[in-house]
């Protein structure tokens, strides 16, 4: 990483623009070094996760009707988790990329990481592209999503009755061909997605930690009310798609289980408040490691602003109430009122500083997002002509 002479942060930071897989996609041009070609790649990843399960399923008569209670035709889960949820993955990493480059950027441009610290940026910098880059993580992770991933979704994922890709025999589950493709290579290259996205936010998480104990240039009585740093607020809109693969994602499996294991939405209370909670800690958790730094500003600010108000209205009182009152400066028209007024509002915006650089807008966007793939399932507690009648009753 390499600073340009009028001290910006370089072009080419990113926490998405490296790894393994990232190489193989410019070598295969299934992307651009700026990640295009993003519907090249989600056609490729479609036709290799969820093509063979239609064609093996058409083949071997799984894919509708028969004795089969969830044909593969029917099977919510599979069709939102590969044609929407995977391609928002995919996704996800433009929109990453075009928007925290500019947040990064930020931190020079609004001088809150001063000159004095640029050159430990840079290694900040430098040390989470090292990360970005290592194969031997993205190693690692294949190797979890076929042992531990795998475990995983047969246990707690798959449906225990008699679908397109499993039958239970003798309390067992046996695979079908389709169904040894879905869950060696379909599932694991999904897993692995997934967990890459992970570890990503993880290394963004990172960097801002580190960047948090920098030495910043943070202002008390800055109208963002977060020291300056306000403008971090602006990463949850980047992970937006992540947000709704999360949520597209949960919806599914939630939608399989109403529709063929009898199970109501209510009963899935606690799932999806895990959701939105691990997701609230998944976005907002990484700008949360500024709350000591503005915590510290704020209680710098209170006593510096205080000090600095009792000096002036000490001036002001004695000035205008016990001293005579100047003769050839009228109280009415003094720009003595309109300072005392302007020192009253800065000393305001110290003491309502948040500790976080984000607020209430930031959590329940976060939230509705996550929580919007969701809401269509409320129709199957309610048909929808009911819905109508009560929307018409309470609007008329």
């Amino acid at each position: 990483m390499n600073l340009s002479p009028d001290n910006k942060p370089p072009e080419d930071f990113s926490v998405v623009l490296g790894g393994p897989l990232y190489q193989l996609f410019l070598r295969t041009q299934l992307g651009t070094d700026t990640l295009g070609l993003v519907k090249r790649r989600i056609i490729v990843f479609s036709a290799f996760t969820w093509l063979p399960l239609l064609l093996l399923s058409v083949f071997f008569r799984e894919a509708a009707g028969g004795d089969i209670k969830v044909p593969f035709l029917y099977d919510i889960d599979v069709h939102i988790r590969f044609l929407l949820a995977l391609p928002l993955l995919l996704v996800a990493e433009l929109v990453v990329h075009q928007r925290l480059k500019p947040i990064v950027q930020q931190f020079v441009e609004r001088g809150i990481v001063p000159p004095e610290a640029l050159s430990q940026l840079q290694a900040i910098a430098g040390s989470a592209a090292r990360l970005r880059n290592s194969v031997l993580i993205e190693a690692l992770m294949i190797v979890m999503v076929l042992t531990g991933g795998h475990v995983l979704w047969s246990s707690q994922m798959a449906l225990e009755t008699a679908t397109w890709f499993s039958t239970l025999v003798d309390g067992q589950q046996q695979l079908s061909p389709a169904g040894y493709w879905y869950a060696y290579v379909s599932i694991p290259v999904f897993q692995f997605m997934l967990f890459r996205w992970y570890f990503r936010i993880f290394i963004w998480a990172r960097f801002l930690w580190q960047v948090s104990r920098l030495d910043l240039h943070l202002v008390p009585t800055h109208p963002d009310r977060a020291g300056g740093l306000g403008f971090l607020a602006g990463s949850v809109a980047a992970f937006v798609p992540i947000l709704l693969a999360q949520g597209v994602l949960l919806a599914g499996m939630i939608a399989n289980r109403i529709f063929y294991e009898g199970v109501t939405l209510l009963a899935f209370k606690p799932e999806v408040a895990s959701a939105v909670v691990f997701m609230l800690l998944l976005v907002l958790g990484p700008l949360s490691v500024f709350a000591l730094q503005l915590a510290k500003c704020k209680r710098q600010g209170l006593l510096e602003y205080g000090a600095l108000a009792s000096t002036y209205v000490c001036g002001f009182e004695r000035k205008w109430l016990r001293d005579p009152p100047p003769l050839d400066e009228p109280l009415v028209g003094s720009g003595d009122i309109q300072s005392l007024n302007d020192l009253a509002g800065s000393f305001e915006i110290v003491e309502g500083m948040r500790l976080f650089p984000f607020g209430k807008t930031a959590v329940l966007q976060t939230a509705i997002v996550t929580l919007l793939p969701v809401l269509p399932l409320s129709l199957t507690m309610i048909s929808l002509e009911d819905m109508v009648k009560q929307l018409l009753g309470i609007l008329l």
